[in-house]
């Protein structure tokens, strides 16, 4: 059932929460994961596939983590640079109480987690990881990315993580067409099933 629920603002279901050890940021470390939210037993695949990929943060910023779940790319965000101010959204309550929750557990006093309604409308984004939630459907997955890609500041990078098999070439294509000519599209990285896409802002 936890698929059904961490889409949902609100899951169902009672929180029964747990400790793990999980690497992040090239150590291992302990966080809080729960029902009801996306990956609860650790760092999925696809996420790990991102968080090996892609080339190191810039020390200080503007971030963003599209769907963060329990957080573990915002916290690697936070912690590879505490100057950055790192954004992490998501619909599901519980998945933004964890975040909080471990982002204050490892000290990283650097990431704001909200729902997107609350990020202001007027923040810009030098920096986007994501493992977007493919899975809730071609017209919501459009419309989560043309939220969050043109608020790429100028210069500004996204990296996205998608199983092949889940559509990344079809995704590639679309973004390039809807886009436009502002905007550089790349398959940046492979690794197994997984692609990782880069979208850089040029105007």
């Amino acid at each position: 059932m936890a698929e059904q629920h961490y889409f949902t603002s609100s899951p169902d279901t009672p929180e029964r929460r747990r400790t793990i050890r999980v690497e992040l940021a090239g150590r291992e470390r302990e966080v809080t994961t729960a029902n009801g939210i996306f990956s609860p037993e650790g760092v999925d695949k696809g996420t790990e596939a991102l968080l090996r990929r892609v080339p190191e943060p810039a020390e200080a910023g503007t971030f963003l983590d599209i769907g963060c779940g329990w957080g573990p790319i915002a916290l690697t965000m936070a912690l590879k640079s505490p100057a950055a101010t790192v954004y992490a959204v998501d619909v599901n309550e519980r998945s933004l109480g964890l975040t909080r929750d471990n982002a204050a557990a490892l000290g990283c006093e650097n990431i704001v987690a909200s729902t997107p309604d609350k990020v202001p409308a007027g923040v810009g984004f030098d920096l986007i990881w994501s493992n977007p939630p493919i899975r809730v459907g071609k017209a919501a997955l459009h419309e989560i990315l043309l939220t969050w890609l043109p608020r790429l500041n100028v210069g500004g990078e996204a990296y996205l993580v998608v199983q092949k098999n889940l559509g990344s070439d079809s995704l590639q294509s679309w973004l390039g067409e809807t886009l436009g000519e502002g905007y550089e599209i790349e398959r940046f990285a492979r690794e197994k099933a997984f692609r990782v896409l880069r979208i850089e802002r040029l105007a």
